[in-house]
């Protein structure tokens, strides 16, 4: 239902694929009440962008090069508090959702039925209200069940946000120059990451570092 009276919510869109871009937007922009200020095509330019655009929303892709959704809610998370934000995503994950909700996100929306939860979702969102689609809600109480009977609680990550960010370009087959210009750091602090990364954990190689950064939904396989 179109919510004439609702203030005006600016929306920051970000997708790696334009085409994706385009389909959100008309969805979005097809309802009097969302405008999208800025469009971004990867994580380090949605952060970018939320810098310099003035936006109530983010709507994010999970998987994107160079800095995935999850890295970027998390950043955005910490810089823009008051940002809310939804991630937009093909896959129906459990670990993708959890990590999600762990970096800060308000909702969670599957790209394949994008068309009829996105709006919902964005509204939901926007009243403060968490969004997410009915197989994450059965995720959500199975783990919360598990958990339970377990005693356990959820583990944290092994690595630090900084060290994921430079496993995800070395698995995206980056060099270490590159990496180092990306992440605005030193060649040497690159190769210091990266023998963490293996003796964290227990790895010898590239190969090995990149079949962990699948798993972990750093990068698409």
């Amino acid at each position: 239902m179109t919510d004439n009276s609702a203030p005006l919510t600016r929306i920051l869109l970000a997708d790696d694929h334009a085409l994706v871009r385009r389909g959100v937007r008309l969805i979005l922009e097809g309802e009097p009440d969302f405008t999208v200020v800025a469009e971004a095509g990867d994580g380090a330019e949605a952060v970018r962008a939320a810098a310099t655009h003035e936006a109530d929303l983010a709507i994010l892709d999970v998987a994107m090069p160079r800095m995935t959704g999850l890295q970027a809610a998390r950043e955005l998370a910490r810089t823009r508090p008051g940002l809310r934000i939804l991630m937009l995503s093909m896959y129906d994950n459990e670990q993708y959702f959890f990590q999600a909700l762990k970096a800060g996100a308000c909702g969670y929306v599957l790209k394949s039925v994008a068309d009829r939860d996105l709006v919902e979702a964005c509204r939901a969102v926007r009243r403060g209200e968490p969004f997410l689609y009915p197989g994450a809600v059965t995720a959500l109480i199975r783990n919360y069940l598990d958990r339970a009977r377990d005693g356990e609680e959820v583990p944290q990550s092994l690595l630090t946000p900084r060290e994921e960010e430079v496993l995800k370009l070395i698995a995206e087959g980056h060099t270490s120059q590159e990496i180092a210009d990306t992440l605005v750091i030193s060649v040497k602090t690159v190769h210091r990451h990266r023998a963490n990364l293996l003796h964290k954990l227990g790895m010898r190689d590239r190969l090995e570092l990149t079949r962990y950064a699948i798993r972990a939904g750093l990068i698409e396989p």
